[in-house]
């Protein structure tokens, strides 16, 4: 009979590192040689990234390619043989193999080296730290001076200022310029990074204000308000007239919920050299909870940002400008925004800062039971939610609530380094 073990078996313990200097942490707590750690930390991180639009010869090199490293790609069976249709397929490898797989396609013909290049550039971003350092830097021009916003460190807030008769939660609140003034002021004392104003109301079924209305309820605002803040004011728009003047008038970033879609707002941007929210929206307010359908939301929703995030580039908008954000409750079943949540960290893919604003909106109150005043603590647990996920800013309601949280989020990232 064998001898029964002595002492305390060993026991596997999952790491689950959150990011590459995670891996090289725990390796120097073994007292790894150096040497050891550059070539092993690539392959303690494993990804499984989703890709769109291969032909059949695509989709066949990355099978062969990834295969032959050790990794795998997942292919519908009509892309395995030679098929005029295009599709998709889940590569799967560490960082290791899918390095190694874009050197190999550098090498290749028919478009083989941008698309290595393009999973590679995916792959870095995915292996950024959330909570590490600074990675994304951009200076901002106030009436006041110029500003720096820095993503990276920690979350950035950015408060809301709904100057509107009809918005979801706040409507109605501000109904003069001193009054939005004050809360706009109590919100920067309470650790606003940013203050994003807006005239027209985004709620679901919301019917359309016109142009002189929404500027005659923004632009007193921000003249009153620019002068006297020293964090930047966003302008919540989609009409690039209304953007133009609020810049004119002290505001430093474009927080447009339409994505871009307008292409005098692209050149605006474009022109004006500031940072703009580039947000994901299936259709419009008035009609977008009609009845949102989706195969795969948070997968849809990222191959739109892509393309948007593209397009404005090739129309000379600074790549370092670009901050996008999913879009909580636009176009979205409570599902679905779940699912965006769950999700998030596979947003930080696009290289850019990832915006998050779930604040009191309905999925909150459809989860937990709540009418649209009794939302805090499920805005601040979204809000918490969506740091742990990869989330760079929230947009909230709620400011000193929500500053408490993401602090304490923060710094247990950081604890994981």
């Amino acid at each position: 009979m064998a001898d029964e073990p002595s002492g305390t078996p060993p026991t596997p313990i999952p790491l689950a590192p959150s990011s590459k200097e995670a891996v090289t942490s725990h390796m120097e707590r073994l007292k790894v040689h150096s040497t050891g750690q550059e070539i092993m930390t690539p392959k303690g991180r494993h990804h499984s990234i989703l890709i769109e639009g291969l032909n059949s010869l695509e989709a066949n090199f990355l099978k062969q390619g990834l295969l032959s490293l050790g990794g795998e790609v997942a292919l519908p069976y009509h892309l395995i043989g030679e098929s005029p249709e295009k599709g998709r397929c889940i590569a799967m490898g560490t960082t290791s193999q899918f390095e190694k797989l874009a050197a190999r396609l550098e090498l290749q013909p028919y478009g083989l080296a941008a698309l290595g290049k393009r999973i590679l550039t995916t792959v870095e971003a995915l292996d950024r730290p959330i909570r590490l350092n600074v990675w994304w830097t951009v200076e901002v021009d106030t009436p006041t001076g110029s500003r720096k916003l820095e993503v990276g460190e920690r979350t950035l807030i950015m408060g809301i200022l709904n100057v509107t008769p009809d918005s979801f939660y706040d409507g109605g609140n501000y109904p003069d310029v001193t009054a939005a003034v004050e809360a706009a002021k109590q919100m920067v004392a309470e650790g606003a990074d940013v203050i994003d104003i807006g005239g027209e109301s985004s709620r679901p079924f919301a019917e359309p204000v016109t142009l002189e209305e929404e500027l005659e309820r923004v632009i007193p605002v921000i003249e009153a308000l620019a002068p006297e803040l020293e964090v930047p004011i966003s302008i919540d728009t989609y009409k690039p007239e209304v953007a133009a003047k609020a810049l004119d008038a002290g505001a430093s970033i474009v927080n447009d919920i339409s994505g871009l879609r307008n292409e005098e707002m692209i050149a605006l941007v474009a022109e004006r050299k500031v940072p703009v929210v580039l947000m994901h929206m299936l259709g419009e307010p008035r009609n977008m909870q009609t009845d949102p359908k989706y195969e795969d939301a948070p997968s849809e929703i990222y191959a739109y940002l892509h393309i948007q995030v593209q397009k404005a580039v090739a129309a000379g908008i600074l790549p370092q400008h670009i901050i996008i954000d999913p879009g909580i409750g636009f176009g979205k079943t409570v599902s679905n925004n779940l699912e965006v949540l769950e999700r998030l960290h596979s947003f930080r893919g696009l290289g850019c800062p990832v915006l998050v604003g779930a604040s009191n909106k309905s999925f909150i109150g459809a989860v937990l039971d709540k009418e649209v005043d009794a939302r805090l603590t499920g805005s601040v647990a979204a809000a918490v939610a969506a740091v742990m996920r990869g989330g760079d800013i929230v947009r909230v309601h709620n400011v000193a609530e929500t500053k408490e949280a993401v602090d304490l989020a923060d710094a247990i990232l950081k604890a994981s380094h």
